[in-house]
């Protein structure tokens, strides 16, 4: 399922235990537990969220910037860092997530995903476009690592089972390191119905940072401040 609605269910508490995107967790701290050690984020670029754009981001101010997302966390960042690092307030509106099609009435798209690797590996290449990532954007601008997601469990049901919750925990770790150990055999295979090759896939993979240690915290706590959660 989608980010967001596997974060919609663990907030209602159709899930126990579940992925939830940083700002949905910030949102709803006082319900939820982050487990440590783990979480989806970047130490630097992230390949697969991205600002694509017809102007330099400094000339975006009143432009229209489509979100080709419903992602809050990234659009939230993108939001953040065209405000207070390139001081432009663009006009925003959501659509699908076809850069083509975009371009044709923005001046720049904000897109995540395999539409962000599309734009960044061949779409924008081809159509003479500028990429910007977030990730990159926002260690530049902070030197922090960025949390776009973490594993977390309801605090009811943290109280009532911990044990159970210990042992998900556990296995999200384990799991985690087979993978990053396994890599490049999970890029192959993932590989047979993505539409991109092994080798981007594992560059990607191993791109990502799934930590969740000081470094990553003190990049969420950044990112909360700014934002005002």
């Amino acid at each position: 399922d989608t980010p967001e609605r596997l974060s919609e269910q663990l907030i209602k508490g159709g899930l126990d235990i579940g992925p939830v995107t940083l700002v949905e967790y910030l949102r709803n701290a006082d319900d939820l537990v982050a487990f440590p050690d783990i979480a989806v984020g970047c130490d630097g670029p992230v390949m697969s969220c991205v600002i694509v754009s017809q102007l330099p981001l400094e000339q975006l101010d009143r432009a229209r910037v489509a979100l080709g997302s419903t992602s809050r966390t990234s659009v939230r960042l993108a939001q953040l860092l065209l405000a207070e690092r390139y001081g432009v307030r663009p006009d925003y509106y959501t659509c699908p997530p076809d850069l083509g099609l975009m371009m044709q009435e923005a001046d720049a798209a904000v897109l995540i995903g395999d539409a962000a690797l599309r734009a960044n590996l061949h779409d924008a290449p081809r159509l003479g476009l500028q990429v910007h990532d977030l990730g990159r954007m926002w260690k530049e601008w902070t030197g922090l690592p960025f949390v776009f997601a973490v594993w977390a469990a309801r605090k009811d049901y943290l109280a009532a089972h911990p044990e159970q919750a210990s042992q998900v925990h556990e296995a999200f770790l384990a799991s985690r390191d087979l993978s990053l150990e396994e890599v490049t055999k999970v890029a192959e295979q993932a590989a047979r119905w993505e539409a991109f090759d092994a080798e981007v896939l594992e560059q990607y993979f191993t791109t990502l940072d799934f930590r969740f240690g000081p470094d990553q915290l003190a990049g969420v706590r950044e990112f909360a401040r700014r934002t005002g959660r």
